[in-house]
């Protein structure tokens, strides 16, 4: 009988919990013996995923010599530099199968692998090294945007480097499969991130009346409050229409404050929630918005066609691989007020209902509901936790 490989998972640090930390989760799940090798270890930042993963992870965790400086939480970007080496004093001798979950290659993939074989399930090539929208807008500051600049030159000439150390990159999307080959001319091959289909969905599915009914007259965004998701667009958009809009999220680098400042008496501010509240919210809204720029994969709008939620999303990014124009959802093609509030017309002449109308009409918009909601479950199934967790062990088992 061959020996099962000895595998050791690397996460870059672990202070919120978003769709990295989700595909960790999962990975823990698969490999339950393999520890968990990061830079800082800050549960407190999990929200309502505390208790959860805490108790899931206890003694998983090896952390970094970062644990010992002082107001480490508080300097998890500058402490970044130092990244390559906290993880080169980590001992990883004793590894067949090193798993790295990050962005890019430059922090976890810098670690002494030995004689292990290394996979990294890469999010997406460092945004800020490369040009793509980030949660902080640098531009605003002249000086540090000039420095930053001449830093990120050398980032990248160690990024590829270290890329270079993976002898296999697993790609989120296709979108970041190609950024791999072009930034660090490796192969890639996708294995997408895990959804979590709502349980039951086969004897009360999505589409069924009841559930339709339970369709409220309101709009849902949210995730990570950070600024490349440019939730300014679905605010604005709302506020020209004067139509509600639900907004949940934990906030980061103090962005709700700017966003209140911009919203109009509609649009309401949930804060972080539950994954229960959440799967609620999806049940509940007319269509999710989704207006990430250049999006490297982006879960939550599978999250959302999973409960029949459909969505209206900026063309770009790992959307165009998710969502389908017309049938679950509404692409817009310009990231402006004006672009988004063009798709939601459309979206509200393919999936609303009038007011006043005949049996027969009724009947026909029912249907037309009740196959928009099928449609998007149907797609939300094709990136289901069990195909990822099939991939993941037909890979490594």
């Amino acid at each position: 009988m061959p020996k099962k490989p000895r595998i050791a998972l690397v996460h870059d640090y672990l202070k919120e919990f978003g769709g990295a930390e989700r595909v960790l989760e999962v990975l823990s799940d698969i490999f339950p013996n393999a520890p968990i090798y990061t830079t800082l270890y800050l549960p407190k930042f999990f929200g309502p995923h505390r208790q959860r993963l805490q108790k899931k992870w206890q003694g998983r965790i090896r952390q970094s010599f970062f644990r010992c400086v002082p107001f480490a939480s508080k300097l998890v970007s500058p402490l970044r530099l130092l990244s390559p080496l906290a993880f080169k004093f980590f001992n990883f001798s004793k590894y067949d199968i090193i798993i790295t979950s990050a962005t890019g290659a430059y922090f976890p993939n810098s670690l002494n692998k030995k004689s292990a074989k290394l996979f990294c399930y890469c999010h997406t090539p460092p945004r800020y090294l490369y040009g793509l929208p980030t949660a902080r807008d640098l531009k605003k500051y002249p000086v540090i945007n000039f420095l930053a600049q001449i830093a990120n030159h050398f980032l990248r000439l160690h990024d590829f480097h270290w890329a270079q150390n993976v002898d296999q990159f697993i790609a989120n999307s296709n979108t970041v499969k190609q950024r791999i080959k072009k930034f660090y001319r490796k192969p890639a091959i996708i294995i997408n991130p895990p959804i979590d289909l709502p349980l039951g969905c086969h004897s009360d599915p999505p589409w069924a009346e009841k559930n339709l009914a339970k369709r409220k007259n309101f709009y849902l965004t949210g995730g990570r409050l950070a600024r490349a998701k440019r939730y300014d667009i679905a605010i604005k958009a709302c506020n020209k229409l004067k139509l509600p809009l639900k907004i949940f999220g934990r906030d980061f680098a103090n962005l709700s404050q700017e966003l209140k400042s911009i919203a109009g008496p509609t649009i309401e501010f949930l804060g972080e929630i539950t994954q229960k509240q959440k799967k609620q919210l999806f049940q509940q809204a007319k269509a999710l918005f989704f207006c990430s720029d250049n999006e490297d994969f982006g879960m939550l709008p599978l999250e959302a066609m999973a409960y029949g939620c459909p969505v209206i999303a900026y063309k770009s990014g790992g959307a165009e691989e998710t969502v389908i124009d017309g049938k679950t959802g509404i692409f817009f093609h310009k990231l402006t007020p004006t672009s988004c509030i063009t798709a939601i017309k459309k979206f509200q002449k393919m999936s609303s209902r009038a007011k006043s109308m005949s049996s027969r009409a009724k009947s026909r918009d029912l249907s037309r509901m009740r196959a928009i909601s099928k449609t998007c479950h149907s797609r939300a199934q094709q990136f289901n936790k069990q195909k990822f967790i099939s991939k993941i062990k037909h890979l490594f088992f």
